[in-house]
C-alpha cells in the first residue's frame, strides 16, 4: 500500500447481485468530482455464490460464504487494491477472521452505521433492525449503537414472512416487486414501530433499494445503509493504514536450515501469546539448483528459481524478503534490482552484528561452502566493516565441504558423529590462524556448531540467528 494518492477499491459481488450492483452505483454518485478523471478506481468482481443452505434458514451455515469471500479478496488484494468493500452484512460478522489474513483494508459497513447513527439528532433510545437470523443471532447489532440505545427485531414470525420475500422462490432477489414482496417487510417495520424504535436500520442490503416503495412508518427514520456505506468508504479509504507486517522466507536452501530459521524468528520474538508474533509466508523450493555447484563448478544457474520464489513470496504480500542461505547471496544484487521489497543481507546483518557487540574482535574466522568462499561474500562485507579476516587452508576447506555435503554431513540429516569432527577440526584450525571469531557461514553449520564459545577458543558467529534477530527488528519497527 505504497501509493496513497488514488487508492484503488474493490467492491465484492455475488454476495447479492443487487446490492452490489447498487453500491458500485452509490460509489460512483458519491465521489465528488470535476471531471471523470476525478472518480476513483475500482474493481468489481461478481460470480455466482451457491450455497448448500440459504440465509433466510436459521440452520444457515457461513463457512461457504467465508472461502468465497476470502479468494476474491485474495484477488483484488493481487490485482493492486487498496481497500474493499462487502455489500453483505453475513460477512461482516466474521469480517476480523478476513481482516487477520489479509493485506487490504476491509472496510466497516458497521462502523458506518454507527456513525451515521451517532449523527442524529436526538439520539435514538430504540433501534429497529430488520436482518437473517444468522445476523441477528450473531449479536452484529445488539452492542453497535452503545449502552443507551437497544436494538429490536420484528417478531419469528414476522422475520420469516420478510426473509421469504427476500430469498423466497418468488422473492425480490428473483426480481419480484409486487406487494407480495413488499407487504412483509411493511408489516415488520410496523411491529418494530409497536416496539417502540424511532429509528430503523436495514440489516439486509437489498432493503436500500426498496425504499422509495416501502411504508415506513411516520415515527420512525429510515438510515439509507447503501448510501451511508458508500460515503464513509469514500472517507476512510483517503487514510493510510498499515496492515501487519509479513516476513517472506526463500525456504529450501537447505531445508533444514529453513526450518531452523523459521525457530529462531519465533525466539527472538518477544511475545506473550501467539497473536504477538510475525506473519512469516514461507515457499520451501528445495528444487533451486545447489549454489556452490553453479559458482564453482558446471551446476545450472540458480538465478531464476531463486528469483521465481521471491516473486511469489512478493506476490504474497511480504514486506521483507529473508534467504536462510549464506551462498546464494551472491545471487541477491541481480535479483534484488527486479524486485518491489527488499532482501535482508545475511551478510551485512553478520557484519554489523560483530561490529556492535564484539567490538574489541579484530581478526574473523569465516567457515562456508566453496561457493560461498570463491565468491568472497564474507571477505568483501568484512573487509568493508574494517574486519581482518581468515579462511581455512585446502585441506580443512575439504572437511568443512565434507561435514556439509559428505555422506555423513548435515545436509544428509546428520548432527552428530563425523560431520561434527569435522567441523570441529577446521573451527579450531581457524582458532590456530588467529581468529577471534568465526562466521558459521553456512546455515546448516550452526546445527552441528553446538558448544559454547569458551569451549571452541573463538566466538561462534550464527549467521542464521542474525539474520531472524534482525528481521524481527524490522518488522517490530516499521510494523507499527
Amino acid at each position: 500500500m505504497s501509493k496513497r494518492h488514488a487508492l484503488r477499491l474493490g467492491l465484492v459481488g455475488g454476495l447479492g447481485a443487487l446490492a452490489g450492483a447498487d453500491l458500485l452505483y452509490r460509489i460512483v454518485q458519491e465521489t465528488p468530482v470535476k471531471s471523470e478523471g476525478d472518480h476513483r478506481e475500482l474493481v468489481f468482481e461478481q460470480k455466482p455464490m451457491r450455497e448448500p443452505v440459504s440465509p433466510m434458514h436459521p440452520e444457515y451455515n457461513a463457512t461457504h460464504r467465508k472461502l468465497y469471500v476470502f479468494d476474491t479478496l485474495t484477488r483484488m488484494e493481487q490485482d493492486g487494491c487498496n481497500a474493499a468493500l462487502l455489500p453483505c452484512f453475513v460477512t461482516h460478522c466474521f469480517l476480523k477472521e478476513l481482516e487477520d489474513e489479509l493485506g487490504l483494508k476491509l472496510v466497516s459497513m458497521t462502523e458506518a452505521i454507527k456513525d451515521a447513527v451517532a449523527l442524529l439528532s436526538p439520539l435514538p433510545t430504540k433501534i429497529g433492525v430488520l436482518t437473517t437470523p444468522y445476523v441477528r443471532k450473531s449479536g452484529l447489532f445488539q452492542t453497535l449503537f452503545g449502552d443507551n440505545t437497544s436494538v429490536v427485531f420484528p417478531s419469528e414470525t414476522a422475520e420469516a414472512a420478510v426473509m421469504n420475500a427476500i430469498y423466497g422462490e418468488n422473492g425480490f432477489k428473483t426480481g419480484n416487486l409486487g406487494h407480495d414482496v413488499l407487504t412483509p417487510i411493511n408489516q415488520a417495520l410496523k411491529d418494530m414501530s409497536g416496539q417502540g424504535a424511532t429509528v430503523f436500520v436495514p440489516g439486509l442490503t437489498e432493503l436500500p433499494l426498496l425504499f422509495g416503495q416501502l411504508d415506513i412508518p411516520s415515527a420512525m427514520i429510515a438510515v439509507n445503509t447503501a448510501t451511508v456505506y458508500a460515503r464513509h468508504a469514500l472517507k476512510v479509504t483517503e487514510a493510510n493504514r498499515k496492515r501487519r507486517f509479513k516476513v517472506g522466507v526463500v525456504g529450501g536452501v537447505g531445508p533444514a536450515a529453513t526450518v531452523d530459521f523459521m525457530a529462531k524468528l519465533v525466539d527472538a520474538t518477544d511475545a506473550d501469546r501467539d497473536q504477538d508474533h510475525i506473519k512469516i509466508l514461507v515457499e520451501q523450493n528445495p528444487q533451486i539448483p545447489d549454489r556452490t555447484e553453479n559458482l564453482v563448478g558446471s551446476g545450472t544457474d540458480p538465478t531464476v528459481a531463486l528469483y521465481s520464489t521471491c516473486k511469489k513470496l512478493e506476490r504474497g504480500g511480504a514486506d521483507i524478503l529473508a534467504i536462510p542461505c549464506n551462498t546464494a547471496h551472491a545471487y541477491v544484487d541481480r535479483i534484488q534490482r527486479h524486485l518491489e521489497v527488499p532482501i535482508v543481507s545475511i551478510l551485512s546483518a553478520t557484519t554489523d552484528h560483530i561490529r556492535s557487540f564484539s567490538p574489541c574482535i579484530g581478526k574473523v574466522g569465516i567457515l562456508a561452502t566453496n561457493g560461498t568462499i570463491h565468491s568472497d561474500l564474507y571477505q568483501q562485507a568484512l573487509e568493508e566493516a574494517g574486519l581482518a579476516y581468515v579462511i581455512p587452508d585446502e585441506a580443512h576447506q575439504a572437511l568443512v565441504m565434507e561435514s556439509i555435503y559428505g555422506a555423513s554431513g548435515v545436509k544428509a540429516g546428520f548432527t552428530e558423529g563425523l560431520c561434527k569432527e569435522q567441523i570441529n577440526q577446521a573451527f579450531g584450525h581457524l582458532v590456530d590462524k588467529g581468529a577471534e571469531a568465526i562466521v558459521l557461514g553456512c546455515t546448516e553449520l550452526p546445527l552441528i556448531v553446538t558448544s559454547p564459545s569458551s569451549d571452541m577458543g573463538a566466538v561462534p558467529v550464527d549467521p542464521t540467528d542474525v539474520l531472524a534477530r534482525k528481521c524481527v527488528h524490522i518488522a517490530k519497527n516499521l510494523g507499527k
